[in-house]
C-alpha cells in the first residue's frame, strides 16, 4: 500500500522550533517531488514548501521563507520540514504530499501544529 505518514507535530511557544517528517512507503520515492501543504481552521489548504525529486529545487512559500526548510533522504524514503521562529499563524494541520503523476495526488493524514503566543 502506497502511502505518506507524517510525525513530529505538537504545541511550542512561539519563537520556537519543530521538525516535520513525512515518512513514503509502498514504493520508492526518490523519483517524486513531495511537498508540504497547511490548513488552518476555517481556511482553505495552502501550499508551505516543496522539493524536487533530487533537492535541488526547494520553492517556498513567502510567508515561511527563511523560516522553514524543507529537505529529503532518499534512503530512507523520507521528507522534512524544519520550522523555526514560529508564530501563531503558522498553527495549523501539515500535510504530506507527492507528486507521483504530475500533480499533488499522494496526500498523507496531517499532523497538527499548534504554536500558542
Amino acid at each position: 500500500q502506497v502511502q505518506l505518514v507524517e510525525s513530529g507535530g505538537g504545541l511550542v511557544q512561539a519563537g520556537g522550533s519543530l521538525r516535520l517528517s513525512c515518512a513514503a512507503s509502498g514504493r520508492t520515492f526518490s523519483r517524486y517531488a513531495m511537498g508540504w501543504f497547511r490548513q488552518a481552521p476555517g481556511k482553505e489548504r495552502e501550499f508551505v514548501a516543496a522539493i524536487s525529486w533530487s533537492g535541488g529545487r526547494t520553492p517556498y512559500a513567502d510567508s515561511v521563507k527563511g523560516r522553514f526548510t524543507i529537505s529529503r533522504d532518499n534512503a530512507k524514503n523520507t521528507v522534512y520540514l524544519q520550522m523555526n521562529s514560529l508564530k501563531p499563524e503558522d498553527t495549523a494541520v501539515y500535510y504530506c504530499t507527492a507528486q507521483l503523476a504530475g500533480t499533488y495526488d499522494l496526500w498523507g493524514q496531517g499532523t497538527q501544529v499548534t504554536v500558542s503566543s
